[in-house]
């Protein structure tokens, strides 16, 4: 290290204001006849400048983000702590579903209980609802079928909401969904909690009829619609609507599917359960649709 004298020291000291006064009256002549200078001057200064902005702004940028060796080190100790209390958690909820598994277990083997089947599903995109011989359906493209197409005939077209129907027809591509409002459509339901019977039918408008309900026991408004298991068509609980009485005090469903914007369709198989449809002679409305009802 390069050692300086006294005196020079005291010299260079008396000497520093004076020359950076010169210095600066030199820059402000140079100014007064170059115009550019300044900018020139101020640009050369943050490009030297800028390294040097960096490597002091990246420790400091670090430590307020959160990035970095010692910000990693923090949220690795935020993570652990909250890992822990979710592990915590978990372990607490494991007991209680253990605890539940081995109720039910007790439960099912006191009622001899036989799980139902799971069913296949395909899901297929709604491209046409040009009607065909029905006046309520709709064409699903479906992947190609495995086997012979006619086993996905009977299965039950849901869109995430609710039943929208079934499949009356289907090819090695596509699947006619026969939906839910149509004349032709008659599905066995269960009613509100208790699962009073009663039957389902559908009038080309955009909401289903209930007709054939148990003597004395009125479909309730609001009460939830479920498909039955009568007659082995459907299974039974898949969810359908709500019960709501029309302008002429009788019962109807509003469908909890959105039939009238299909997009998707998911095609349940249920193979204990797959009826075996016949042709339904398709018959228009009349001007006055006559309802059989209780």
């Amino acid at each position: 290290m390069l050692r300086l004298s006294v005196p020079f020291r005291q010299a260079l000291s008396r000497l520093s204001p004076v020359l950076m006064l010169m210095l600066s009256l030199g820059c402000i002549l140079i100014g007064r006849a170059d115009q550019n200078f300044d900018n020139d001057l101020r640009t050369g200064l943050n490009d030297i400048l800028a390294p040097a902005y960096m490597v002091f702004s990246a420790p400091i940028e670090a430590a307020e983000h959160g990035t970095g060796v010692i910000g990693h080190l923090f949220s690795l100790s935020e993570e652990n702590a909250q890992l822990r209390e979710q592990n915590a958690e978990l372990l607490q909820w494991q007991e209680v579903a253990m605890a539940l598994q081995a109720q039910n277990d007790a439960l099912k083997a006191s009622l001899h209980y036989v799980p139902s089947p799971m069913p296949q599903y395909s899901t297929g995109e709604v491209v046409a609802d040009t009607g065909g011989i029905y006046d309520r359906s709709v064409l699903v493209l479906v992947p190609p079928a495995n086997g012979d197409p006619q086993n996905l005939v009977g299965a039950v077209a849901m869109d995430g909401r609710g039943v929208a129907g079934r499949v009356v027809e289907a090819g090695a591509r596509s699947a006619r969904v026969l939906l839910i409002t149509d004349l032709n459509s008659r599905i066995p339901v269960a009613l509100g909690a208790n699962g009073a019977p009663a039957l389902m039918a559908g009038r080309n408008g955009p909401d289903p009829s209930l007709i054939y309900w148990s003597p004395g026991q009125p479909p309730a408004e609001g009460a939830m619609v479920l498909t039955s298991a009568q007659g082995g068509a459907f299974p039974p609980g898949l969810p359908i609507g709500v019960v709501h009485y029309d302008a002429q005090n009788d019962p109807v469903v509003l469908p909890l599917a959105s039939l009238d914007s299909l997009r998707l369709l998911r095609l349940f198989s249920y193979p204990d359960n797959l009826p075996v449809l016949t042709q339904i002679p398709h018959t228009k409305p009349a001007a006055t649709a006559h309802r059989s009802k209780h």
